[in-house]
């Protein structure tokens, strides 16, 4: 490929992340992406480079927002765990003391903490909803309400997909009378001025960068769970981006999908993890060290009820630091990944709010992330 025009700076400190970032342009074959790195509440690292929409040749900026898929997640777990900190959400009470109606059918014993890590026994729902049904919220909620749980709560995990979102969506909801897309904005992503959304307005259309499929990226069978999970049935189309109502789709993007329909920049998601761990502008930190110690603590490992064991650690809401798929920083780090490689995390220990987003997507094998977090550990130990 030509050369690739890189825009932002990094400290000096912080050249082996720039140096990576570069290299991953013709390593990896990237379109357009973004690299943000925040220590102490300090940007240290803001880089952008390549292409955010291939047909036209619009460029990649700062303020250039992407979908980021299940680091979603990152953004419900956060206001939950910040209710928690505020005495408003007991996250070992049952689901059904915020939300009477999701005991039926054997649910009554599952906590928000099973939800958050993925045990709560109902990653999938039978009922197949419509997407205008998806959009209007309370029919999935109702869904959710209906479904059996494939296993005993707390006994196995699995990946919940998108009944996590509109689990613990639908929790926050029971509590403060605001979706989550909506109490994350008012809550956080407005006083932080953090570039976030779930649910993207649409005067933010215009900075939105179009995804684009690498070649060979595999796709589950239609059938099989975690296709199943993924795309709610099938209601939603994964990994087809152009398809009606694909991810490329501004009225897909403009819904509240709360377990994987987050649109965001860079800077933004690094700014919220920078300021969950040690506040920004000056600010005091969004979460103590008592609420991130809680998020830490890891609930599910190993083998999936599946069988299937692909080296994740999850703490209550977040992927912790492991050796494989994930590497992050140590046992204080959280974070979330995205389908096509986004990824985000927090660390108090080391101060950092850390993000990566791209637009080509990648599947089996991307190291694109997890290069960049290897060079940023390099650099913390100087």
């Amino acid at each position: 490929m030509g050369v690739v025009e890189i825009g932002g700076w990094a400290d000096e400190t912080f050249g082996g992340v720039a140096d990576v970032f570069r290299d991953n342009f013709t390593e990896f074959g990237e379109l357009g992406t973004a690299v943000s790195v925040r220590v102490g509440g300090r940007p240290v690292v803001e880089l952008w480079g390549g292409v955010a929409d291939q047909r036209s040749g619009r460029p990649w900026t700062r303020e250039t927002v992407v979908p980021v898929f299940s680091c979603a997640k990152g953004l419900v777990s956060i206001c939950a765990h910040l209710l928690a900190q505020q005495g408003r959400l007991d996250l070992d009470a049952p689901v059904a003391t915020y939300w009477p109606e999701f005991a039926a059918v054997g649910k009554e014993r599952i906590t928000t903490r099973m939800v958050l890590g993925h045990r709560a026994g109902v990653p999938v729902l039978d009922r197949t909803p419509s997407f205008a049904e998806i959009a209007e919220w309370a029919p999935v909620v109702h869904a959710v309400e209906e479904q059996v749980p494939l296993w005993e709560p707390g006994e196995a995990y699995e990946y919940h997909g998108h009944v996590f979102g509109f689990l613990v969506g639908e929790i926050i909801r029971r509590i403060i009378g605001l979706t989550p897309g909506r109490f994350f904005r008012e809550a956080i992503g407005e006083p932080l001025g953090v570039r976030a959304w779930i649910g993207l307005p649409a005067s933010e259309t215009g900075e939105l960068a179009r995804l684009v499929e690498a070649e060979g990226r595999p796709a589950g069978g239609p059938q099989s769970l975690l296709m199943r999970i993924v795309t709610m049935n099938g209601a939603l189309v994964f990994p087809g981006l152009d398809e009606p109502h694909g991810w490329n789709d501004p009225e897909l993007l403009g819904m509240e999908l709360p377990g994987a329909g987050a649109v965001a920049s860079a800077s933004g998601l690094a700014a919220l993890y920078g300021a969950a761990v040690t506040g920004i502008d000056g600010g005091s930190r969004l979460l103590s060290t008592e609420t991130v110690t809680d998020a830490v603590r890891e609930v599910s490992a190993g083998p999936t009820w599946q069988g299937f064991d692909l080296g994740q650690r999850w703490g209550s809401g977040f992927l912790l630091d492991s050796e494989h798929p994930r590497p992050m920083l140590g046992g204080r780090s959280f974070g979330n990944d995205g389908a096509g490689g986004q990824f985000v995390f927090g660390d108090d220990e080391f101060g950092v709010g850390f993000a990566y987003v791209a637009n080509r997507m990648i599947g089996h094998g991307d190291d694109r992330a997890n290069r960049l977090v290897t060079a940023l550990r390099a650099c913390l130990k100087g």
